[in-house]
């Protein structure tokens, strides 16, 4: 895989020396076991796999070089470069304005921008209706594009199935940039709609099924499906596409439920079930999937409690805290602060969208295990860090450079 050229503050000897031999020890990653850092009074056991993918490497060298290039330029993201407060704030701190908040909000007037700027679209993409503004304006949406590859894939394989008069059916957070992102490329050649669970799909299976009146449709998924969208047509043909960081399961319980009602209402065989629904490919990301998987991998650890590090509007992270969340007491964190020198730590709660202290809460126990991962868009650096500071919190713990030594 291409090797992306990132600030070396981002980067952690530590966590590359780990990654290094688990990759040399299992090149086809069917390992999905965590790597034992045994401190004495701490056990931390971290994911197998974890931190920055593909996209995000190459979102950050991208914005990065951009900035190095052209000194002096003014220099726009359309909206965060990925969701990562400190990544975020680097870019701003260099001189990098913000034109959208992450729900499309704009802080900056697409008016006050001239073909002379540069304007970055981030690692999530973007509606085909802001490129369309942004090219107006005589600015290009090639040059400074960071669009993940995996998203594009889910756009490609949106166009496949709508040239064959399917609707796309995005199983996605409505309002997440590349849902959004996702939505306008699908619902420029097909009706599209977006549904964010289970319990949605549920809903909407009763309606194509007949179970509840498909009158209903239009006020339950008000402004989520497209442009002049017919549920009684529309949704006699369908395909099931995600945004790419959304739980596996969640999505294959979507597409599997809504193929089983199409098979049932429409009495389809293997051979005609094309008639109704698309044959569609997982379209999550490979790191999606690993870092979803090393999760339920430390999960069968024995362990007291996890931490799991990222920003607090990461999609990918706030599902692999949903895993943790199932099995045992687990705290979300933006970064090393959180955890404070008492014992204490400062975490987030994603029901009240908001940070919660709880006193100390490592259990009295010895040694003490502690599951570790985080998310896509977080830095290696930021979970050496907090490595760093749960090994502060045990007097006598062996350092974090024995250890380093004892795995080289």
């Amino acid at each position: 895989m291409k090797q992306f050229t990132i600030p070396f503050t981002y980067r952690s000897t530590l966590i590359t020396a780990i990654k290094n031999k688990r990759k040399e020890k299992d090149k086809m990653k069917k390992d999905f076991s965590p790597t034992l850092l045994d401190f004495g009074p701490v056990q931390i056991y971290l994911a197998r796999h974890f931190g920055f993918c593909y996209g995000v490497e190459n979102a950050i060298e991208i914005a990065f070089r951009t900035i190095e290039e052209n000194p002096g330029r003014r220099i726009f993201l359309l909206s965060e470069m990925i969701h990562n407060p400190r990544v975020n704030a680097d870019l701003k701190k260099l001189g990098v304005q913000f034109i959208q908040d992450t729900s499309g909000k704009n802080i900056i007037p697409f008016e006050s921008l001239t073909k002379e700027d540069i304007v970055l679209i981030p690692a999530f993409g973007t509606t085909l209706k802001t490129e369309e503004k942004l090219r107006s304006i005589g600015l290009t949406t090639t040059a400074y594009n960071t669009t993940c590859p995996f998203v594009e894939k889910v756009w490609n394989r949106s166009e496949q199935i709508a040239k064959k008069n399917y609707t796309v059916i995005i199983h996605g957070k409505p309002t997440h940039e590349e849902t959004r992102a996702t939505f306008s490329h699908a619902a420029s050649g097909t009706p599209a709609l977006v549904i964010k669970d289970m319990v949605e799909a549920v809903e909407l299976g009763k309606m194509i099924s007949g179970e509840t009146d498909i009158a209903e449709f239009y006020d339950r998924f008000h402004n989520r499906y497209s442009a002049g969208f017919n549920a009684e047509k529309d949704l006699e043909r369908i395909g099931v596409v995600n945004q790419t960081t959304m739980l596996a399961s969640d999505t294959q319980g979507i597409a599997d439920y809504l193929k089983q009602l199409m098979q049932k209402k429409y009495n389809l065989t293997a051979d005609s079930l094309e008639n109704h629904f698309a044959d569609t490919r997982d379209t999550l990301c490979y790191a999606t999937n690993d870092n979803q998987g090393a999760v339920y991998g430390m999960l069968q650890e024995n362990a007291h409690l996890a931490i799991v590090v990222g920003g607090y509007n990461s999609s990918n992270t706030s599902h692999l805290v949903e895993l943790c969340e199932a099995q045992l007491p687990t705290y979300y964190i933006q970064n090393e602060e959180k955890i404070l020198p008492n014992g204490d730590i400062l975490h987030y709660q994603m029901p009240e969208k908001d940070e919660t202290l709880t006193h100390r809460f490592l259990p009295e126990k010895n040694p003490v295990k502690i599951l570790l991962t985080s998310g896509a868009s977080c830095p290696d650096a930021l979970v050496e860090q907090v490595i760093q500071k749960l090994v502060f919190l045990f007097p006598g713990a062996k350092t974090v450079n024995e250890v380093a030594q004892g795995l080289m």
